[in-house]
């Protein structure tokens, strides 16, 4: 969501309504009213349900999301955690260009590809910055 609708993330989802399972296990994890993409993910796993469910329930309580796991969004103080020097390889270049559409890719794909090619997160979104490939769709909803 815009930096301009900051705190308002529940009007996203005007017809949803809080679950309190989801949202206590949430609770547990934030400080500050924020929480990491990480810690949605990890909610999500544990609680067996979809990283955007998780990520709605997030909105529905104003949680503030920081640390996206491709260092796309939420880090201090420039907002981005990308690798400007990463070094792309051949074989990822392909691996990411066979994943992209249009120039655009999603997150759950560069999650696939990290885990197939044995990767961190970062160096995915990093990869996918210095090759020019958006991504978009964000698992939690973030973007």
């Amino acid at each position: 969501m815009a930096h301009e609708n900051a705190g308002h993330y529940a009007m996203k989802h005007q017809t949803r309504k809080p679950d309190l399972r989801i949202s206590s296990a949430l609770e547990k994890e934030a400080v500050n009213k924020t929480i990491t993409c990480n810690q949605v993910h990890d909610v999500a796993k544990a609680l067996g349900i979809s990283p955007k469910d998780a990520g709605i329930q997030a909105d529905l309580m104003e949680l503030r999301l920081k640390q996206c796991c491709l260092g796309l969004f939420g880090y201090e103080p420039d907002g981005k955690n990308l690798d400007k020097n990463i070094e792309v390889s051949e074989k990822l270049s392909v691996a990411i260009k066979k994943i992209a559409h249009n120039g655009t890719t999603t997150c759950i794909q560069c999650w696939k590809l990290t885990s197939e090619l044995g990767m961190k997160h970062l160096e995915t979104g990093s990869s996918c910055e210095k090759l020019g490939i958006k991504i978009k769709k964000c698992q939690i909803g973030a973007f």
